[in-house]
């Protein structure tokens, strides 16, 4: 046997070896549910390849809406998610908890919670995440910088949101359903000259001044990635009078 043969069976071996040793058998379920919720960990951002912040929690109840324990839940996700754990049984309180990690390439991902009733059928939930690229996590550092106190409706003990004070009430980054049918220009417009410019409210300061054109780009590319429903470009845009 050459080196060359002997180097690549021994590498074979190895990674059998590390297979067999990761490997987990599955757990049985003691019981099943009706139906299956996502109840945190939904519509999070983290950079390409990362874990999320929060774990994902998933509930099995039964037909009557109490929490079952013991049922078996699988995630799956697009190719490059991670999962830990990828299974296993709910507590006492119905819930299972896994940390998700993204794929390498930035978008949408979406994964499914599956747990089985006691007829067999699968009982599925469906739940998205999103990856950020490079463009995209510094738009979100800027947004945190510059956008998100009066943007973001929710306050945290590190940062008070001021949107209840305006009015009207800026939309949030995530309103997918105003925000997406603005144009690219029109947004770099109102970014750059303040709402005014486009006869938006005067509140909206001008950035033109304080963000260079490649970061007004990445606070839109921010934008467009964590819209609720989805960012569908259509066709060409331009700034509108």
């Amino acid at each position: 046997m050459t080196r060359r043969a002997v180097f690549t069976a021994a590498l074979f071996l190895f990674a059998m070896g590390c297979a067999k040793r990761n490997t987990t058998p599955e757990e049985k379920p003691k019981a099943f549910g009706a139906a299956l919720v996502s109840m945190s960990g939904d519509k999070q951002t983290a950079g390409v390849g990362s874990s999320l912040d929060q774990p994902l929690v998933v509930q099995v109840n039964d037909a009557q809406g109490a929490p079952v324990a013991g049922a078996l839940v699988r995630f799956s996700g697009a190719r490059g998610m991670g999962f830990q754990p990828a299974s296993g049984l709910t507590g006492t309180d119905g819930q299972l908890t896994t940390r998700v990690s993204l794929g390498g390439i930035p978008g949408r991902y979406q994964l499914t919670a599956a747990t089985l009733t006691s007829a067999g059928k699968a009982v599925e939930t469906h739940i998205d995440e999103i990856a950020l690229g490079y463009q995209e996590m510094l738009g979100a550092k800027l947004s945190a910088t510059h956008c998100i106190r009066c943007h973001d409706p929710e306050s945290t003990p590190e940062r008070v949101s001021n949107r209840d004070n305006l009015d009207p009430a800026p939309h949030a980054f995530t309103e997918g359903a105003i925000l997406n049918g603005m144009s690219d220009a029109n947004l770099t417009a109102i970014i750059a000259h303040g709402g005014l410019a486009l006869n938006k409210s005067p509140q909206m300061p001008p950035y033109g001044d304080t963000l260079t054109k490649a970061e007004v780009d990445a606070v839109i590319a921010y934008l467009r990635a964590v819209a609720d429903p989805p960012y569908r470009p259509q066709g060409v845009f331009y700034a509108g009078n």
